[in-house]
């Protein structure tokens, strides 16, 4: 396989590096804490307006068709520059997929364009509760039909952008007399609709300026047109498209643990100790090259997952392969750079240590690493059953 960008791909990267340097690494400080809001829209508006929130969706619909391996590129250059903005943008794209792969003609055709263009800032995926985390097949949350009318009720726990998201993939049991996970539908809820209501934002160790909220369906009533895919066969779709999930998550883990790495490296070459600059010391050089190895195994596992899945082919287990060995080695890679950088990797005036807290959830959201392990094994398994 060449693992060499093509021209159209290395045009998204370095369009996704401009934009990452020019418009989001300057104000990434500033969003901590939830703080610059209208800034933090008006990034994900610009966006959307570059053709980076449909990357893998067809032009009929607004998207930019580079698909799967270019939506990791642009991630991994995005979260370079602010986490946040990355998270945003990866779990966009992946209910814009869902959407496209699932939905009807007449659903594609009002929401994916929306989901593009910017009209909605963000959309929403909303599978996980309180109990159903990495078992979503116990969620609670029902969708009882109601003469034209699905009626919703629950609450679905740290669901990414669902303060200023435009339309949320919700999911809900249809048929409780069905074993677990067989019952399961999937709907599209718009944010007006009453009965629908948001809590407040989670204040979070990192990605803060990603809205993570609870989102509570109390009675709420939705159009019976409003089912997506077939009924009962919504956990099918949460299993899949979270594969593709994966791959955002890795990219965006990765560009995290880039960020940290480069970032030390200059302060390294020019940090003097003992008459001469630290990099020169082959501890320090061990450091660096380990961590460097691993990000570079990182982009490659990424990118065989990302070109498996643009081939039409499984790639469930190289997805979670990819995410799993991206997400703890950027992790090792943070504290690795901060670890060279000394005292001042500790401290606020360099970015060290934000990145060290945005890197932290990449190996717990979309599946933690224990479940990637439990995935991969059954994939191993199911090769020789």
């Amino acid at each position: 396989m060449d693992m060499t960008l093509n021209d159209d791909q290395l045009l998204l990267q370095q369009l996704a590096q401009k934009f990452a340097q020019a418009e989001l690494a300057p104000v990434a400080d500033k969003l901590e804490g939830g703080k610059g809001r209208e800034i933090f829209l008006d990034n994900l508006k610009k966006l959307a307006e570059l053709g980076f929130m449909g990357l893998n969706i067809e032009s009929q619909y607004g998207g930019t068709e580079v698909g799967a391996v270019g939506f990791s590129i642009a991630i991994t250059e995005i979260a370079k520059a602010c986490a946040s903005t990355a998270v945003t943008m990866s779990v966009n794209n992946m209910v814009a997929e869902v959407i496209q792969v699932v939905a009807s003609e007449e659903q594609k055709e009002k929401y994916l364009p929306k989901l593009c263009s910017g009209e909605y800032s963000a959309g929403c995926f909303c599978l996980t509760e309180t109990s159903a985390g990495s078992d979503p097949s116990n969620m609670k949350t029902s969708a009882e039909l109601d003469g034209d009318e699905w009626v919703l009720n629950g609450n679905k726990q740290f669901i990414t952008s669902a303060e200023y998201a435009g339309v949320f993939i919700v999911w809900a049991v249809t048929d409780r007399s069905l074993p677990r996970g067989k019952g399961i539908s999937c709907f599209l809820v718009e944010k007006e609709t009453l009965g629908l209501s948001i809590s407040k934002a989670e204040e979070k160790m990192g990605q803060q300026a990603s809205a993570t909220n609870e989102v509570v369906f109390e009675n709420c009533r939705i159009p019976k047109d409003a089912l997506m895919g077939k009924l009962n066969q919504g956990f099918k779709v949460a299993v899949s498209e979270l594969a593709g999930g994966r791959i955002g998550i890795g990219s965006l883990a990765l560009g995290v643990g880039l960020a940290a790495m480069d970032f030390a490296r200059d302060y390294i070459a020019e940090r003097q100790q003992f008459g001469q600059p630290i990099i020169n010391f082959q501890g320090i050089q061990w450091m660096m090259a380990e961590a460097y190895t691993d990000l570079e195994a990182s982009r490659l596992l990424l990118m065989n997952a990302a070109d498996t899945k643009e081939k039409g082919l499984p790639f469930s287990k190289q997805a979670s392969m990819a995410k799993l060995f991206a997400s703890e080695k950027s992790n090792q890679a943070c504290y690795t750079a901060l670890q060279l950088m000394g005292g001042y990797g500790y401290i606020k005036e360099f970015p060290l240590e934000r990145y060290s807290r945005d890197v932290r959830i990449t190996s717990i959201y979309e599946g933690t690493s224990e479940i990637q392990r439990i995935i991969i094994a059954r994939e191993l398994m199911a090769e020789i059953a």
